[in-house]
């Protein structure tokens, strides 16, 4: 695929700095009297605008690794610097800041808050970064009609389908602009069709330039990707890049 072999030409030559870069990455818990390796020595680093799909059965390390890239954890060895930081080393303040404004989180379960609209839905993370009520209100409406729910704004989720609470969810996940998307089985509790429409929305916005990383056991899912990662035991086992008839499916 030209284009993404482009950006990975760009990254590696150093003329386009890759956005994420991770280095003999290693996360290490200790459970019991015991210590398991969740993530063992990885060595990855992703384009700017590119889609990666991380795939891998239970246990392989794919949401030890999405936390790690959110700042949600940290590493027990080795670097990982996302968008210029360098998320071993952040503050604790850094990390929030980092949360807030460059990354974009999508969860396998929505997180929708049951009492609040749609609408209002999509305000939290700018009513939580500061925006004041009028410009915020206008931005999550622009959201929610860019997502396909501008008549369902004013609806709380359990008056929405699993895939309208979903798409609420990635309009949430834009609020602040993030230059990231980080999705964690996006398309886990729906039906294969509206799966495929969520993931031809997250391909859209990757489209437009964010830089889109999915964890998904589904392989209908992972053809969207530029790149697939395929993890086995905390590594790194097989990058396949993938044709332009795959990923744009």
């Amino acid at each position: 695929m030209t284009e993404l072999a482009d950006r990975l030409d760009q990254s590696i030559s150093g003329a386009v700095p890759p956005i994420i870069t991770m280095q003999g990455l290693v996360r290490r818990y200790k459970m019991g009297s015991g210590i398991v390796t969740a993530v063992d020595g990885v060595d990855l680093t992703i384009a700017p605008g590119e889609f990666v799909a991380l795939m891998g059965p239970s246990g392989s390390g794919k949401s030890t690794l999405l936390n790690l890239l959110g700042g949600l954890d940290r590493p027990t060895e080795g670097e990982i610097v996302v968008d210029g930081v360098n998320l071993g080393r952040a503050r604790k303040r850094e990390l929030v800041e980092y949360r807030r404004h460059r990354i974009g989180f999508i969860f396998q379960s929505f997180h929708l808050l049951a009492h609040r609209t749609a609408l209002e839905n999509v305000e939290v993370p700018m009513m939580l970064s500061g925006q004041a009520p009028g410009p915020r209100r206008d931005r999550a409406r622009a959201l929610l009609a860019q997502v396909g729910l501008a008549a369902r704004a004013g609806h709380r989720p359990n008056e929405l389908s699993g895939g309208e609470q979903q798409r609420v969810a990635i309009a949430r996940a834009l609020a602040n602009q993030p230059r990231i998307l980080l999705a964690d089985e996006p398309t886990g509790n729906l039906d294969s069709a509206t799966g495929a429409d969520v993931m031809e929305l997250l391909r859209e916005l990757n489209r437009g330039g964010l830089t889109l990383i999915v964890v998904t056991h589904d392989p209908r899912s992972g053809a969207y990707a530029d790149r697939v990662v395929h993890l086995s035991d905390g590594r790194v086992v097989d990058i396949v890049t993938q044709t332009a008839e795959a990923s744009e499916r």
